[in-house]
C-alpha cells in the first residue's frame, strides 16, 4: 500500500509538472517585412493585437530567416541551416542520403514536442519543399488543416475534385473558396468561405480539445496571408467584394490598400485566437509568438541582401521577462531548440541543430543571446553581429567576398557604412569571415548543378536580370552602398 501511494504521488507530480509547461501558439505571417506593422513604426497599420505582443513581451529588432518560403520553413522546423539540410531555395532542396525523407534526417520541432508529451497541430500553408506532409507521422502533427493542391486531393479516398475558386488554371485558391484538406479529408468550401477564417477556427478548436485533454499543446499556424494570390492581392472580409482574388490588382494603389487590409486582418485573426485562450482560462500559461517567414514580395523576398531575410519575431507569455524591443539578435534556427527547452526536454543525440535556445535570454537568466546570426538564400550567404553585416557572399554569381558594413545601432539599411578597408573594423571583419568559413559556400562546380534540374535552376538564377535582383535591394530600399 505504501509503495502504491508513493508511486501514485510521483505520477501526480509528473502530471502536474507536465501541465505547468507552457502552451505555445506560433503564428507565421507569409511574405511580409517587419515595417508593415505598427510595433515596427508603421503608422498606417491597424495591428493592435500584434503590437500588444511586442509591448507586453519582447520584440527582436534583428531576426533573420531565409528570404524565401520553402527554405524558411525548413529552417524553422529543423533548427538547421541550408548548409546542413540542403534546403537552399524553392525547388532547390538537395536530396538526402540512404533514401531517407527530409524529416527522417532532420526531425521537426513538432515531432520533438510530440515526443515530449505535447499535442501538436498545423494549419494554413505547408510549403516545406520535399518534406513529408503532416499526414505522415514522421512530420509530428496530431492534426492538420492545410491549403492544398489538386495533386494532394487526388491522393485522398475517392479522389475528390476542387469545386471552389482558382488563382490560375492550375493553382487552387487559398483565400476565397479555398482548397483545404483537414485531417485526411477534403473540406468542401464555397465562394464565400475565406480560407484564413477556416484555419483560425481550426486552431481555436484544436486548443479547446487540448485543454479538455489536459495536455500542453503547440499550435503552429503558418498563415496563407498576407501573401497574395497568383493574380494579385485578394480582398478580405474587412475590405472589398467577396470572392475577389485580385486579378486586376497586380500593382498600384489598390494593390497597396489590399495588402494593408490583409495585414490588418492577420491582426484580427490573432485576436480571435487570443480571445479563445482567454475564454479557456489558459492565458497565463500560453506563449504567443508572431513572426514572418521572409520579407515582402517584390521589395525583399528572394533577395540575398539583409532585407530579404529580415523578419518579424516577437513573443509574450509565462517566463518571458524581457520587455520591449531588444538589440539582441536571433535567427530562426533558434526556434526548435527553444521549443524543446520550453517543453523541459533535450535534443536527441545524433541530430544536427545549428540554433541556440532563447529560453535563458527570455527568462532573464542571461542578458545576451548570441554573438552572430547566419542567413542563406539560394547561393548567397549572410552574417551579422549586433554592429556589423556581411551580405551576398556568392561565389556562384562571382561575388566571393560579398559586401561588409559597419551598422552600429542602425537598422533597416539606414546609416550602414561600407567598411572593407576601414582599419577600425578589420578585427570585426576578420572574425566574421572566419565564422563564415564554418558554412561552406556553394560553388559553380557543386554536384547538384551538374544534374538536369540543377543546370536549369542555375541558368535561370544566373541570368543578368535575376543576378541584379538577387544581389541588390529594391530601388525603394537602396539606402547604402551596394557596389560590387
Amino acid at each position: 500500500m505504501i509503495k502504491f501511494f508513493v508511486l501514485a504521488t510521483c505520477l501526480l507530480m509528473i502530471t502536474a509538472k507536465a501541465d505547468d509547461r507552457p502552451n505555445i501558439v506560433f503564428i507565421l505571417a507569409d511574405d511580409v517585412s517587419p515595417d508593415m506593422y505598427g510595433f515596427y513604426g508603421n503608422k498606417e497599420a491597424k495591428t493592435p493585437n500584434i503590437d500588444k505582443i511586442a509591448q507586453e513581451g519582447v520584440m527582436f529588432k534583428t531576426a533573420w530567416s531565409s528570404a524565401i518560403c520553402g527554405p524558411s520553413r525548413a529552417l524553422i522546423m529543423t533548427g538547421a541551416y541550408a548548409t546542413t539540410t540542403g534546403a537552399y531555395y524553392n525547388g532547390f532542396f538537395k536530396e538526402g542520403a540512404n533514401g531517407k525523407g527530409f524529416f527522417e534526417r532532420h526531425p521537426s520541432f513538432a515531432k520533438l514536442m510530440q515526443n515530449n508529451g505535447y499535442r501538436t497541430a498545423v494549419a494554413g500553408k505547408w510549403h516545406v519543399g520535399p518534406a513529408e506532409l503532416p499526414d505522415n507521422p514522421i512530420a509530428g502533427f496530431d492534426e492538420y488543416c492545410l491549403w492544398e493542391s489538386v495533386r494532394e486531393l487526388a491522393k485522398l479516398p475517392g479522389k475528390p475534385k476542387h469545386t471552389g475558386l482558382w488563382e490560375d488554371e492550375s493553382t487552387t485558391s487559398r483565400f476565397w473558396g479555398p482548397c483545404i484538406i483537414k485531417n485526411h479529408h477534403q473540406l468542401p468550401t464555397k465562394k464565400s468561405d475565406f480560407g484564413p477564417d477556416i484555419f483560425t477556427s481550426f486552431i481555436c478548436d484544436f486548443i479547446e480539445k487540448s485543454v479538455k485533454e489536459n495536455k500542453p499543446f503547440l499550435a503552429y499556424y503558418p498563415m496563407v496571408g498576407p501573401h497574395g494570390a497568383r493574380a494579385g492581392y485578394p480582398t478580405c472580409p474587412i475590405y472589398g467584394e467577396v470572392g475577389d482574388l485580385g486579378a486586376k490588382t497586380n500593382k498600384g494603389e489598390e494593390s497597396d490598400r489590399r495588402f494593408r487590409a490583409l495585414n490588418d486582418y492577420v491582426d484580427i485573426l490573432l485576436g480571435r485566437i487570443e480571445q479563445k485562450v482567454e475564454d479557456l482560462g489558459i492565458a497565463d500559461n500560453t506563449i504567443f509568438i508572431f513572426a514572418s517567414d521572409n520579407g515582402t514580395a517584390v521589395t525583399a523576398k528572394s533577395r540575398g541582401v539583409e532585407r530579404g531575410g529580415h523578419v518579424i519575431f516577437t513573443l509574450k507569455g509565462p517566463g518571458i521577462k524581457q520587455r520591449g524591443g531588444t538589440d539582441e539578435i536571433m535567427d530562426f534556427s533558434d526556434i526548435l531548440p527553444t521549443f524543446v527547452d520550453l517543453a523541459g526536454g533535450s535534443l536527441p543525440a545524433g541530430i544536427k541543430v545549428d540554433g541556440k535556445s532563447l529560453k535563458p535570454f527570455l527568462s532573464g537568466e542571461s542578458n545576451s543571446h548570441r554573438e552572430w546570426i547566419y542567413g542563406c538564400t539560394a547561393t548567397s550567404q549572410l552574417l551579422r553581429t549586433r554592429s556589423h553585416l556581411i551580405e551576398v557572399v556568392n561565389p556562384v554569381l562571382d561575388v566571393p567576398n560579398g559586401r561588409f558594413y559597419y551598422c552600429g545601432e542602425n537598422r533597416q539599411g539606414k546609416g550602414y557604412v561600407r567598411a572593407e578597408k576601414n582599419p577600425e573594423h578589420q578585427e570585426a571583419q576578420k572574425m566574421m569571415r572566419k565564422t563564415l568559413q564554418k558554412f561552406s559556400a556553394l560553388q559553380k562546380d557543386d554536384a547538384w548543378f551538374q544534374t538536369k534540374k540543377g543546370k536549369q535552376w542555375l541558368k535561370t538564377c544566373s541570368s543578368p536580370r535575376a543576378r541584379e535582383k538577387h544581389l541588390h535591394n529594391h530601388s525603394d530600399y537602396q539606402h547604402y552602398d551596394e557596389t560590387l
